[in-house]
């Protein structure tokens, strides 16, 4: 299995499929690995991702990383942590935001990719892109029920919201998400990550 992730890992860093309509080009940015535990599936990489190459390297990442309470070793280990965006480039601007994830890389190369991550034992969707995919049907009417609901997906999928600073709105407006979801979000994160990764 891991030689055929290794393959189609390879592939993907070679896509060209929507370079005419990338605004800086390709350059997908992900992490996987056979003997991964903890998936997180977010939007899209923004424009510092693109220019580093290193996923959530941004002050998401750093606001993630402290959701998690997660060193920068651990969190890109990819060993134990996959980092899957819907989008694997940056799409460039949208109004006050960036663009959302080009669909070419959920109808090409996540049905492919997803199912090989088979030790997968908690998802994290980001987002309201990541939710429609991971969630399907299951998703509530928006974003923040759907957060609300977290009790409702677990053991094997806990949606969020975006750390972007952006946000930071939403989470003054809704103090249960501190209060309520981060620790148990940390709890079942650091539980499925006790457990060595599996090398196979």
């Amino acid at each position: 299995m891991s030689g055929a992730l290794d393959t189609l890992l390879r592939q993907i860093r070679a896509c060209r499929l929507c370079a005419a309509q990338l605004p800086l080009g390709p350059r997908p940015v992900l992490r996987a690995s056979a003997g991964a535990r903890l998936l997180i599936v977010s939007q899209a990489p923004g424009a510092r991702v693109h220019a580093s190459g290193i996923p959530w390297d941004d002050a998401s990442g750093r606001r993630l990383r402290e959701w998690l309470q997660l060193d920068a070793a651990t969190f890109y280990d990819e060993r134990r942590v996959a980092i899957v965006p819907m989008g694997f480039c940056y799409p460039g601007r949208a109004g006050s935001g960036d663009a959302p994830p080009r669909p070419e890389c959920r109808a090409t190369w996540h049905p492919r990719l997803l199912p090989m991550l088979r030790n997968v034992e908690l998802t994290l969707s980001i987002g309201q892109y990541a939710q429609a995919y991971c969630l399907g049907a299951r998703r509530k009417a928006s974003l923040g029920d759907t957060v609300r609901a977290w009790r409702d997906y677990l053991p094997t999928q806990l949606p969020l919201p975006h750390p972007s600073p952006r946000n930071v709105g939403w989470f003054k407006a809704n103090p249960w998400f501190d209060a309520e979801v981060l620790p148990a979000l940390r709890a079942r994160v650091h539980a499925v990550l006790a457990r060595p990764p599996d090398t196979d």
